[in-house]
């Protein structure tokens, strides 16, 4: 099981929000090239960056940002704004290792298996983002007709093997991983479901790696906030004794 430790972008500062809201908004960085420097020495093997801009911009440092930390020497999985195979191709050529899709899948799903027949399975993901069951878009303010289960196995159809999950309403708020429906949309879709949003300490670590289904889990608010050691965490999470 993998750890993403994860560089919330906005305004070229590494910040985390509460359920993706930008009103409640903490600055954790100003630096976020040494802040993934430092979980790359921590023992990090991928780093997980969003653009919580949305788009690249003049205004905003987040571009040059992704490019330095793309030369750090891991895999960078990159999201947010990627409405178009245009930002896609922009992403990868910063040095981006896996792009995320989330609000593009759900308004046009079968670019997903052009996608992936362009670049690659491993580099293609989905964010099957969720309040109560219903994928959400468009920053998660926008609730769809569709459950992530069957977005997820729509898209498995259509190539896609990597996946995001995250229970909206638990992310940012330190309450724990929803275990169960992470679990429920890897066994009903077949996709590698990476754990998004929710984890608040060690117990998530262990609670998803005893599971045996979780390929990953996303780091944000409980390493900033101190509530996880992210060395312990790896060991865990690799199946090593603490």
């Amino acid at each position: 099981m993998l750890l993403y430790p994860a560089l919330d972008l906005k305004s070229g500062q590494v910040v985390r929000l509460q359920q993706g809201d930008l009103k409640q908004m903490t600055v954790y960085s100003t630096d976020p090239v040494a802040t993934g420097r430092q979980w790359i020495e921590a023992g990090a093997q991928w780093l997980h960056v969003v653009n919580l801009d949305g788009a690249f911009a003049l205004d905003n440092a987040n571009e040059q940002i992704v490019q330095q930390l793309a030369a750090l020497g891991v895999p960078i999985q990159f999201g947010g704004g990627l409405r178009s195979r245009e930002d896609v191709a922009r992403a990868f050529d910063l040095g981006v290792s896996r792009i995320v899709i989330g609000t593009l899948a759900v308004d046009q799903p079968d670019i997903i298996g052009a996608l992936v027949s362009e670049y690659g399975a491993d580099a293609v993901s989905v964010a099957l983002d969720a309040k109560n069951g219903k994928v959400t878009t468009r920053g998660w303010q926008t609730v769809s007709d569709v459950t992530s289960v069957e977005l997820g196995q729509r898209l498995y159809a259509l190539g896609l093997r990597h996946a995001l999950y995250t229970d909206v309403i638990r992310d940012g708020e330190l309450t724990g991983v929803n275990v169960a429906a992470t679990v429920e949309l890897a066994q009903q879709t077949q996709l590698n479901v990476i754990a998004s949003g929710g984890v608040s300490g060690i117990e998530d670590i262990i609670a998803l790696k005893a599971t045996g289904q979780i390929a990953g889990a996303i780091l944000g608010k409980s390493l900033y906030a101190g509530r996880l050691d992210l060395r312990e965490a790896l060991k865990i999470a690799a199946g090593q004794s603490v």
